[in-house]
């Protein structure tokens, strides 16, 4: 299935994406795409239910605004400097472990919302990422067990502000964290809709050009050494995010670097989970 939220922010509606693109409005059956609709067998049971009620199913209009696929989650984390190409273009070492941040979860709009860039912002910049849903509670699990705990996939801008990241004293969180930094979606396609997140294209433009263009396969650490990595460290609820790296073409690995400004344009998508676009705005009081 591919899962959507429909409506004005703070107030989206759950519904499904049909394979023919029709959206399907399934607010009478789920509350909402949070720990409690993973936790409870709330995606066996949505699916069992479209089984049986799919051509009646109500439907929602094609205008309507996309949220981000899933409620607002515990936690969203990510893992830096997981592409070699990445790696060497940023002049950081390649790790002999996953390097682990956390995005806070304020940040988190819809896939096509704007971005905005924060007060005293100076270096806004893009990086395309697959971002890893979990679906049930995991603790110390191992990498063999590490995608029975997956909901699903779903694309991610982990947008940076780069002067906050590396030159106000530390901790990348600054630099991750302000609001609209995290735009995820068009859509949650289930685990079964991805069977090899390993293998996927991922691309992405400003101004439609061309400035990053790969694949998962060049990922350092793969999508169950992530998971795995990461319970080690933390119990991941339901819901929470796991955002996998990016891989070279960022705006700081530019010669000399290039950031985004108020009209730009983004683009981007990764191969079975769509595409999204953000158009770069001002912060205003």
């Amino acid at each position: 299935m591919k899962l959507i939220r429909l409506g004005e922010a703070g107030k989206e509606k759950p519904g499904v994406l049909l394979r023919d693109g029709t959206r399907v409005d399934v607010s009478d059956i789920v509350s909402d795409y949070d720990e409690r609709f993973f936790n409870e067998g709330g995606l066996d049971a949505l699916r069992q239910w479209l089984d049986r009620n799919e051509s009646n199913a109500p439907r929602a209009s094609s205008s309507m605004r996309l949220g981000p696929p899933i409620c607002r989650p515990s936690k969203i984390i990510c893992i830096g400097v997981n592409y070699r190409d990445h790696a060497t273009e940023s002049g950081a070492e390649v790790p002999r472990e996953p390097v682990v941040f956390m995005k806070a979860t304020s940040s988190l709009v819809g896939p096509n919302d704007p971005v905005v860039i924060p007060k005293n912002a100076k270096k806004l910049d893009w990086e395309v990422e697959l971002a890893v849903v979990i679906g049930k509670k995991a603790a110390y699990i191992t990498k063999e067990q590490a995608l029975e705990f997956v909901a699903g996939y779903a694309l991610h801008n982990d947008y940076s502000e780069r002067s906050f990241q590396l030159e106000r004293g530390g901790q990348w969180v600054k630099g991750k964290s302000a609001d609209t930094f995290a735009p995820i979606g068009p859509f949650l396609a289930t685990r079964d809709e991805v069977p090899d997140p390993g293998c996927l294209g991922m691309w992405l433009k400003v101004n439609n050009e061309f400035r990053q263009n790969s694949n998962t396969t060049k990922m350092i650490f793969d999508v169950p050494t992530v998971v795995s990595y990461v319970s080690e460290f933390m119990t991941l609820l339901a819901g929470d995010v796991i955002s996998t790296g990016t891989p070279a073409g960022v705006g700081l690995g530019a010669h000399p670097p290039q950031y985004l400004k108020p009209g730009d344009v983004v683009d981007l998508g990764i191969e079975g989970l769509g595409e999204s676009q953000q158009r770069v705005v001002a912060w205003k009081e």
